[in-house]
Parts: C-alpha cells; sequence; structure tokens
C-alpha cells in the first residue's frame, strides 16, 4: 500500500487569515522529513519546568522579538535557538492561518520541507524532539476530537492525535488539522464524541 503523501502545493496557494487583535505576536514552524520514502513532521516535547504548556507538544516557534525583521524571521530564529535548524536548511512552503491561543497570543504557522538530520533541542526549553509519520498522523483510530465551553472563546473544539506514545493537542492539534485538511484527504469528523464543560 503506498504511503500516504502531502499537497504541499496547496500550502503555498493558501491565502493565510491574519489576526491582529492579540496582545502578542508569535510564530511557528511546521517542519515536514521526508525518511524512509514517506512524509514526518517535527514536532518539540516542552521542557516541563516551563510556565507555559510545560510537557506539551508543540512545532518550533515561540514569541516574536524586536530584534525579527518579520514575523517567519520568528519562525527561523525559534527554530535554529529551539533545536539547531539553520535558515538555509528551511524551505518555507507557505503559511496557514494566524490562530489565537489562550495566553492571548496571535501564532502564525509556516511550513516547511527540512533535511531529515539528528537534531539537538534546547534543554532549557525543549525536553525532546519528536518525529511522527504523516501515516500515523491521518490513521482514524489515532485522533479524536471534544468540544469544550471555553469562558473567553465559548464554544471550541479541541483536537487530539494520539502517534507513537505521544499526543499532540491544543494550539498545535488546532495547526496541524489545518495543514492536514489542505495537504491530504483529512476531515474532522462531523460527529461530536466527547463533551467537558
Amino acid at each position: 500500500m503506498p504511503q500516504p503523501t502531502m499537497n504541499l502545493e496547496a500550502v503555498a496557494e493558501h491565502d493565510p487569515l491574519e489576526i491582529d487583535d492579540q496582545e502578542h505576536d508569535a510564530a511557528v514552524l511546521a517542519p515536514i522529513i521526508e525518511r524512509d520514502g514517506e512524509e514526518h513532521l517535527l514536532f518539540t516535547r516542552r521542557a516541563d519546568h516551563l510556565g507555559e504548556h510545560p510537557g506539551q507538544m508543540s512545532f518550533p516557534g515561540g514569541g516574536a522579538e524586536p530584534i525579527d525583521d518579520s514575523i517567519l524571521e520568528t519562525a527561523l530564529r525559534e527554530a535554529r535557538e529551539e533545536i539547531g535548524l539553520e535558515d538555509h536548511e528551511t524551505e518555507i512552503v507557505g503559511q496557514l492561518d494566524d490562530i489565537r491561543t489562550i495566553t492571548e497570543y496571535a501564532v502564525t504557522p509556516f511550513v516547511g520541507r527540512v533535511p531529515d538530520r539528528e537534531y539537538v533541542g534546547d534543554g532549557r526549553e525543549v525536553a525532546e524532539i519528536v518525529v511522527l509519520p504523516l501515516s500515523g498522523l491521518l490513521d482514524p483510530a489515532n485522533y479524536e476530537y471534544e468540544r469544550r465551553d471555553h469562558p473567553y472563546y465559548g464554544d471550541i473544539v479541541i483536537h487530539y492525535f494520539h502517534v507513537d506514545g505521544y499526543t499532540v493537542w491544543g494550539a498545535t492539534g488546532r495547526i496541524l488539522v489545518q495543514l492536514l485538511e489542505l495537504t491530504t484527504d483529512f476531515e474532522v469528523p462531523e460527529r461530536v464524541e466527547r463533551s467537558r464543560r
């Protein structure tokens, strides 16, 4: 059976929704790696001592700094600091829709192809670098979601991807859903599986 692939032209052609009503700006890079004939996505597991989202899976990224000339530069700088990815190694494919986080950030996600090599995480922020196969992320048995009544955002959907003992959810799960919906046959089921208030 052939491995699933991502139609990255859909990302290149996407006209991203931008958000400018949040207190802070941030950017992340969704790195795509070709490994053993299959596309994978690289995530970091955040260090357990961090004040925001400790232990969670995320894409390399973080808050914009005055030294950044653009929000893309923020994503590249953060990837360089967090996993040692050099700017010239990244082939930026395109940009996804901005998302709002519960910590009042507008996060701009970029998608890029990166080499399949060993990356070394910055121990202050990154507990582990995790590379997950596209086939595992697309397996319906590994996906679930729930609706929650959020005090600030109202009715929200939280996505969970359980692959190889890791769970991708929260803001990263939302970014991943858009990436998969744009580039593959992935669709969020209409049926609500769980509800939590």
